[in-house]
């Protein structure tokens, strides 16, 4: 890790950059700063070493983790949004979702806390990589019991494992659902269906009817960058026109 890094601009933050580059050094830590906040990465195997320090060493002093969710960094820099394909009146079929993804990346996903110092009125972002084909890490509600709920969800969402969670179930989904929605290879219409059958008096899941594409919306704007140059003469011939009209 880097021996320091650019000011925040908040005296707060750099005092606490400057113990945090103190306590933890080596490569698989870091440090970033940017727009007034700081994000520590830390090593799955040390997160529970580490989260606890934060909390009980006075010189942290973060008692409340205020929300950890899962990231899915498997088409981070990759776009689909190719729109020059895309309808020049109204809406059209830009583009598909074919988006190659390396499902074995070991930063494929990352879990993100973010912390708050009641003491020192200061918070602190941590992001901590857990695997692509099996992400797991060790879980914080022992830590910080708010933990507990959010565990739950990023499982639900991302299928990330939390090792020693009390109850990792899933809090968000359907009883029986399939697969984890916020992943990015997950198909943005689903699987199934659910709807109520009044005849069965009960839910029922079919397959999904829906087709998979992109609707893009593209912006047509009628100034000078988007006119040819026939409309120019033309736009010039009229103008010339109404002049002339005006002095006669």
């Amino acid at each position: 890790m880097s021996e320091t890094i650019a000011s925040t601009g908040d005296a707060r933050l750099d005092t606490l950059a400057n113990v945090l580059l103190t306590r933890w050094s080596g490569p698989e830590f870091g440090l970033e700063s940017a727009h007034g906040e700081l994000t520590f990465t830390v090593p799955a195997a040390e997160v529970k070493s580490v989260c606890a320090t934060l909390r009980d060493d006075a010189a942290f002093a973060f008692e409340q983790l205020t929300d950890l969710c899962g990231v899915d960094y498997a088409a981070y820099g990759k776009a689909e949004w190719e729109t020059t394909e895309a309808s020049t009146t109204g809406f059209g079929r830009g583009v598909d979702r074919d988006l190659e993804l390396d499902d074995d990346d070991p930063k494929r996903f990352a879990v993100v806390y973010h912390l708050l110092s009641l003491d020192y009125n200061r918070r602190l972002r941590l992001k901590i990589y857990v695997g692509g084909a099996q992400p797991m890490v060790d879980s914080v509600v022992d830590i910080w019991s708010t933990a507990n709920w959010f565990e739950r969800e990023a499982f639900d969402l991302f299928g990330i494992l939390f090792r020693g969670h009390p109850d990792l179930r899933r809090i968000l989904t359907d009883y029986g659902f399939v697969g984890h929605p916020f992943r990015k290879d997950f198909p943005l219409i689903g699987h199934v269906a659910m709807r109520y059958d009044a005849e069965q008096a009960r839910v029922v899941y079919e397959p999904v009817e829906i087709e998979p594409r992109v609707l893009v919306p593209k912006v047509i704007r009628n100034d000078s960058r988007y006119i040819t140059e026939e409309q120019a003469r033309a736009a010039r011939a009229a103008q010339a026109q109404l002049g002339g009209a005006a002095n006669a």
